[in-house]
């Protein structure tokens, strides 16, 4: 009886040296004091938007924004940070992404800043947005519908709701911008030389 009796005791404690340290990480992992509260990219992209004369401008997706009642707003999950770019001549703006202004890397709204592709306008509708989907990205909340939806700064009382065009790879520039851009019209800020990925049409 007494060797089952120890061998029950060694798995006992077998079981609990196993088990210690992995409960030991949890306890570290819950520590806020380690946890880092914010990315130094993030920060570091945010310097750089106030260092180009931009304003660092958090906004977070609303559908049915067409409602002129914004109780009836409906707010989604998320947040984006944007670098919002005024001039003063004139008080126009332009809205680009912190992850996109700060990148050195190609992404898909640098490359239509750049490019210039001339409007279509063969849809109907919001020129902007139709400008958008032509290069091969979105503004729409829930596709074409009556409600809208759009990047949203309630104490922002110029561009309460903004239109951003998102790309495949997520990078965005709103879509005004874009917009007059490819009609040499520059709102906000000419982001050429403030993309850290320089324009590659350039010659």
């Amino acid at each position: 009886m007494k060797r089952p009796l120890l061998a029950f005791f060694v798995c006992i404690l077998l079981a609990v040296a196993v088990f210690l340290p992995a409960s030991h990480t949890v306890q570290a992992a819950d520590d806020t004091k380690n946890v880092t509260l914010s990315d130094p990219d993030d920060d570091a992209s945010a310097d750089y938007c106030v260092k180009k004369g931009g304003e660092v401008d958090v906004r977070i997706p609303y559908y049915n924004t067409n409602d002129n009642n914004p109780q009836n707003w409906i707010r989604l999950s998320g947040k984006r940070t944007f670098c919002k770019f005024t001039l003063r001549t004139d008080g126009s703006r332009i809205h680009v992404l912190l992850s996109t202004l700060y990148t050195k890397q190609p992404s898909l709204a640098a490359l239509a800043y750049y490019a210039k592709v001339p409007y279509g306008g063969s849809c109907t509708g919001n020129p902007a947005s139709c400008y958008c989907t032509q290069l091969g990205g979105t503004d729409l909340f829930g596709g074409i519908n009556p409600n809208g939806g759009g990047w949203v700064q309630m104490s922002d009382p110029v561009d309460t709701v903004l239109e951003a065009c998102i790309f495949p790879d997520m990078s965005t520039i709103d879509s005004w911008g874009l917009t007059y851009h490819q009609a040499n019209i520059i709102r906000g800020k000419n982001l050429k030389g403030t993309l850290r990925f320089p324009d590659p049409y350039s010659k």
